[in-house]
């Protein structure tokens, strides 16, 4: 707890002394930068927004306006009765996605971090050498790994089930490495305390770490909930009623300019979950992405 406290007033006691260092023209420089790079970022979703809000007529102004000015929900609408004439019932695909993002999530989280204890907290033959293989493995797309993981999910004889989408995520190296580095800040005396307390190990690790590290496991949920909200089912996935929702709406998209505002109304859908959750849990993402490479 000593070496945390220390560390924490040696935080504060470094950004007094840059605040102070700071005229007030460069906090208003500064001010204006973060504002235009904040609308810049802002414009693709203003845009998506509005757009499904548009008839036809002004979806095709060139150059596109930022405005509705007879805002309509026919796009929802024909989106509606385009579903309706589906075989399988649009909360079918609803609920394949939710599986798929629900057990695909928690096991990233569960997974990442509970490999990330002992490589964080504990020594021993060949552990630098998994952490740089693990930084390593970040730079691998993931079209890269595309093939191997299909002739594994194969030979495992999960092809056209969810676990064949749910078990790559899970695999992925992003969440351990997010875990790792924010689970090297935690003191070892907390860990020496839970034990001379007669706490195991998984005691340790549920009851002390991942409390401090609630910061790094909730942005590992949001980003591990947008690449499973929008997952396609690829190659993995060929039954109908095991598709997920992606899926279907990528279909009617695909149905010509016809369908540019359903297209619209498609786009809103697909961001407001993801957006609405990223909202929600923003102060603990900018937290684990501001601290999770130093060390304490």
């Amino acid at each position: 707890m000593k070496q945390l406290y220390k560390f924490l007033v040696s935080k504060l006691r470094a950004r007094k002394l840059r605040r102070r260092n700071r005229s007030l023209m460069g906090d208003i420089g500064l001010t204006l930068v973060l504002v235009f790079f904040g609308l810049f970022s802002l414009f693709p979703l203003i845009f998506t927004v509005v757009n499904a809000f548009k008839p036809l007529s002004e979806i095709f102004i060139i150059p596109p306006k930022m405005t509705v000015e007879n805002p309509t929900l026919n796009n929802f609408f024909d989106l509606a009765t385009i579903v309706e004439s589906f075989n399988v019932p649009l909360s079918r695909y609803i609920f394949n996605t939710g599986v798929i993002t629900v057990l695909g999530t928690f096991g990233t989280v569960l997974l990442g971090s509970m490999a990330a204890f002992p490589l964080a907290k504990y020594t021993f033959p060949g552990s630098k050498l998994m952490s740089n293989i693990i930084v390593y493995a970040l730079m691998f797309n993931a079209s890269v790994t595309a093939i191997p993981n299909y002739l594994i999910m194969s030979k495992l004889g999960m092809i056209d089930t969810y676990w064949a989408v749910i078990l790559p995520a899970i695999g992925s190296t992003l969440g351990l490495y997010l875990m790792k580095n924010f689970m090297v800040q935690i003191p070892d005396e907390m860990l020496e305390a839970a034990k001379i307390d007669g706490a195991g190990e998984f005691k340790t690790y549920w009851s002390v770490v991942m409390p401090l590290c609630k910061p790094a496991w909730i942005t590992l949920i949001i980003l591990s909930f947008q690449q499973m909200w929008g997952t396609t089912g690829g190659v993995f996935i060929y039954t109908e009623e095991l598709k997920p929702v992606t899926y279907v709406l990528q279909q009617l998209v695909s149905g010509g300019i016809s369908r540019t505002g359903v297209s619209s109304a498609i786009s809103f859908i697909m961001l407001l979950v993801p957006i609405t959750v990223f909202v929600l849990s923003q102060s603990n993402v900018i937290e684990t992405m501001a601290t999770s490479g130093v060390k304490g």
